[in-house]
């Protein structure tokens, strides 16, 4: 066994990155971004309403957990290997190079399926919010709209780290603060009676998931595992934060301000529309239409602004980690030497940027040209890949800190435990998943490819290309990565410093 261990100077200066470009907030802001709360929220809370009906608060709160036992593992995996490629180092050094290379495959592989289709979603709505309907409806009018916003965000990603963290702050502002003004209007509304009849009355049970049949709790999941997605962009960004540690704690930050905005954005959705009506609108989120007319009037376009900005600050926020991810790859061997190449004046991966959002383009026309449904299907298989690597982090935590674990009681429920459990209960939501899609009728598309649905088969294309590239990888460039034996653990220095005489540091 050993305890090989990189200080998070080490780590910038071995790759390149330019250090100090990223604060806390700066780290807050990208990981709350990345979920693309807004979106998420319009999209997804009519499906989570038709499968838990009024306790869809409950299946938001119980999807949190895991993620915020998977974000604890972010967090001190981040004190011991403050590494840009997170998952795939993490898991690497406990697990082996095998499991390593797939994880950091498949976090390459989640910005290829969702950053086309998120900038779709901006400038779809960037034409209906001006009144331009017919162009939000023309798919050759949209589609090089958002190919050129994916450009312009991939650029700007290149272009360095600093520029893209001012922008979130401001798209995060933008969209926190629109849902909180809808959230506000929508609460007094409900407490003046000033709703439609069929709206649902506030009851303290929407939040008890006891009730819930088993079934729908695992369905209401998977949609949570999406919901949740994307505020570990945060912690990809360690080695050009101020203070790598601090973006462990920002991960776990934007997953706490995540759960009080969909909270938040469920209660008010469903105080102010009846569930009939939110079955109207099962993965549709022109329902923030309907609710932002109903309750902000001839303001409702502000939730509409709210979704664009969603959709432009998470299809930037997902090709960071990506572009990281192969960094870290391709720095460690396990990729090709070209990754590694960081931009010399503005400290970025600006080869591996480019070559996410060209990938992304490509993948995003491909699926557009056959079928609209297809990019759905496309986020469908986000639950399937996600669920592989969070869960690979969670044990990986607690292989990695094994040795510490019976230091306390703290040690063993925070380093140990908890991330066990995060990643037990993901495995179980990804083979939920694949049990879901392969039933073809459960897709968007509704059509089998290889017998299964959509999602399932393109989560199965990713992990056999991933297989594929890693076997030749193997016996090619990547030798030297592949002979690493895994089964690492913490050294004693980073250990002391994270636990302390009285246990685990403070998140």
């Amino acid at each position: 066994m050993t305890s090989t261990q990189q200080t998070p100077s080490e780590a910038a200066d071995g790759k390149g990155l330019k250090k100090g470009s990223v604060g806390f907030w700066d780290g807050v802001a990208i990981g709350v971004d990345s979920t693309a709360p807004a979106y998420t929220i319009a999209a997804v809370v009519g499906s989570i309403a038709i499968i838990a009906g009024t306790k869809a608060p409950a299946v938001l709160i119980v999807s949190f957990i895991p993620m915020l036992f998977i974000a604890g593992a972010f967090y001190y995996m981040n004190r011991a290997d403050p590494d840009c490629g997170t998952t795939f180092s993490w898991v690497s050094r406990s697990m082996g190079p095998w499991f390593g290379w797939m994880g950091g495959w498949a976090i390459f592989s989640t910005g290829v399926l969702v950053i086309g289709a998120q900038a779709d979603v901006a400038a779809k709505y960037a034409y209906a919010i001006f009144g331009f309907d017919d162009l939000a409806g023309n798919k050759w009018v949209v589609v090089p709209t958002a190919v050129l916003l994916v450009l312009v965000l991939t650029w700007m990603c290149v272009r360095g780290t600093e520029m893209s963290a001012r922008f979130q702050h401001y798209l995060v502002a933008i969209q926190i603060g629109a849902l909180v003004v809808f959230v506000v209007a929508a609460i007094a509304q409900m407490i003046t009676g000033a709703v439609p009849e069929d709206a649902n009355t506030f009851s303290l049970d929407w939040f008890n998931p006891v009730g819930l049949d088993g079934g729908a709790l695992v369905a209401g999941m998977l949609l949570g595992v999406f919901c949740y997605w994307g505020w570990e962009s945060a912690v990809n960004l360690n080695e050009e934060a101020d203070d790598s540690e601090a973006a462990g704690r920002a991960g776990v930050v934007s997953t706490v301000i995540l759960l009080f905005v969909y909270l938040g954005s469920a209660v008010a959705v469903l105080g102010v529309v009846g569930l009939s009506t939110l079955a109207e609108y099962d993965d549709d989120e022109t329902l923030f239409v309907l609710v932002g007319d109903q309750v902000l009037g001839g303001w409702g376009w502000i939730l509409l602004l709210s979704i664009i900005v969603s959709g432009l600050a998470s299809t930037q926020t997902t090709i960071l980690p990506a572009s990281r991810g192969g960094l870290s790859m391709a720095v460690q061997g396990a990729f090709p030497k070209k990754f590694a190449e960081v931009h010399p004046e503005w400290g970025t991966p600006a080869f591996g940027t480019w070559v996410v959002g060209g990938v992304a383009i490509v993948w995003y026309i491909v699926g557009t040209s056959i079928s609209e449904n297809f990019i759905f299907d496309s986020l469908s298989a986000l639950s399937i890949v996600v669920a592989f690597y969070y869960a690979l982090t969670g044990f990986a935590c607690a292989i990695y800190w094994r040795r510490e674990l019976r230091s306390s009681v703290k040690a063993f429920l925070f380093i140990g435990l908890a991330p066990v459990i995060g990643g037990i209960v993901l495995i179980a939501l990804l083979v939920a998943a694949v049990i879901e899609y392969s039933d073809p009728e459960n897709s968007y598309t509704g059509t089998a490819i290889f017998g299964v649905g959509a999602p399932l088969a393109m989560a199965i294309m990713i992990f056999v290309t991933g297989a594929v590239l890693m076997v030749i990888a193997r016996f090619t460039f990547a030798k030297r990565y592949f002979s690493r034996k895994g089964f690492e653990e913490v050294s004693d220095e980073v250990a002391r410093a994270a636990l302390g005489p009285a246990g685990p540091g403070s998140l």
